[in-house]
């Protein structure tokens, strides 16, 4: 059985062996200083990691990574970035923690006492827009919420972000998928379905973004202006969907995932909204989007949110979600086995291998794996189950406690 079979077997509830991920969507990835250390450890070929998706410092699991960690997944994202720049080209950049990376070669930043300020699309004579904290590891969207007015808010301030797809887009899609792993499950972020995603609504992206883009201004009008925002979302999902008609042309079955929407809905203790919230202002939007992918595609697919969201899961069933990440049951309400039990025949778990904020960067390597067997245990009966950590490996997770995933793996699945 290939990589490939192991994930389709799974995300269609088939008893089998458990696929790992690791790195095939924004939201099941690893940072770059761990990555590193991982080639390292593997003794595989020294050389800069790439830097995928910046804002998080997310890294280009390689090949010869995942051959090594027994690494189910593939990917094939858009390749425009939270700053607006084209991963088409590399060039080296030193990080303020001193590790070497290969990043796009139009990013564009400045570096004063510590902090690290970068520009979208790389065009300096606009205010930064995000930054890397005196001693962090990855950047924090700047607010760029200049000029706003509640009072006066326009409808076409907040569309600018959603625009069709363009040809130097489609082409990178057109050679990019004839190198994606035909043997293994591939993952695809192809952007336009984020609707509400709180990362984006900074428009880290624009170089001068309009509109509500203030955090708190959002959440509020998630109240106040409901009729506002579905209007955005209306016209998001006409651009998304026929972006995706273009995409689905292009890369057909060569993707089995098409990851939708990263917006969490999910605090530590409970979630942001109630699910009457959720149903009358996000509902109707996700299901145009999900059924459309359902009748036009093979592609199943990927819905993230973290924190305590058990609230909210049966309506993301409705909304014809296949695949739920990254099942935070570190969370409040969010016990494994009531998850498994309650919806584990209507929604694939993917994530919620470990505690990625306490056992993995602090446990050891057998308390790491003794966690991540367990998860296997509880989530992997009957199938509905892809192991990954919850949510991204962060920087400073010692190198020993991520093989120790690799290993919990393939000893459940008899492979060690």
């Amino acid at each position: 059985m290939d990589s490939k079979q192991r994930v389709m077997d799974a995300i269609n509830y088939k008893s089998g062996k458990v696929p790992f991920d690791i790195g095939a969507a924004s939201t099941s990835g690893i940072h770059v200083k761990p990555l590193a250390a991982l080639r390292e450890y593997y003794g595989l070929e020294k050389r800069p990691v790439t830097v995928l998706e910046p804002m998080q410092m997310l890294g280009l699991v390689e090949d010869d990574l995942k051959q090594a960690m027994g690494i189910d997944t593939d990917l094939l994202w858009n390749p425009n970035t939270l700053f607006g720049n084209f991963n088409d080209g590399f060039k080296e950049w030193k990080t303020p923690w001193g590790q070497v990376v290969m990043i796009s070669e139009d990013f564009a930043y400045d570096e004063n006492d510590g902090v690290v300020d970068v520009y979208a699309g790389g065009d300096k004579s606009y205010p930064a827009s995000a930054a890397i904290a005196d001693g962090g590891y990855f950047f924090d969207a700047k607010n760029r919420d200049f000029n706003f007015d509640e009072n006066n808010i326009k409808l076409e301030d907040n569309l600018e972000d959603f625009t069709k797809i363009d040809e130097r887009t489609l082409d990178y899609l057109k050679r990019e998928v004839k190198n994606v792993d035909a043997s293994k499950a591939v993952v695809g972020s192809f952007g336009g379905t984020g609707i509400g995603d709180i990362a984006l609504v900074p428009a880290t992206f624009l170089k001068a973004p309009k509109g509500i883009r203030d955090i708190t201004e959002w959440y509020m009008s998630t109240i106040t202006h409901k009729d506002f925002l579905h209007e955005i979302f209306e016209y998001q999902v006409d651009v998304a969907l026929k972006n995706l008609q273009l995409v689905w042309d292009i890369v057909g079955d060569s993707v089995q995932v098409a990851y939708i929407c990263g917006n969490d809905f999910g605090t530590q203790n409970a979630p942001f909204c109630s699910p009457m919230t959720f149903d009358n202002l996000y509902m109707r939007h996700y299901k145009k989007i999900n059924e459309w992918v359902h009748k036009n595609t093979t592609w199943k697919t990927f819905k993230h949110s973290c924190g305590s969201i058990e609230p909210l899961i049966e309506s993301m069933i409705e909304a014809g979600f296949d695949i739920l990440n990254p099942v935070q049951w570190s969370a409040e309400n969010m016990d494994r086995n009531h998850l498994k039990d309650t919806f584990g025949k209507d929604i694939v778990f993917w994530g919620g291998g470990v505690n990625t904020q306490k056992t993995l960067p602090f446990g050891t390597p057998a308390e790491v794996e003794k966690e991540a067997l367990e998860s296997c245990e509880i989530f992997a009966k009957d199938g509905g189950f892809v192991f990954n950590t919850i949510h991204n490996i962060t920087a400073d997770v010692p190198c020993e406690n991520i093989v120790a995933l690799s290993t919990a793996v393939k000893r459940f699945n008899g492979e060690l």
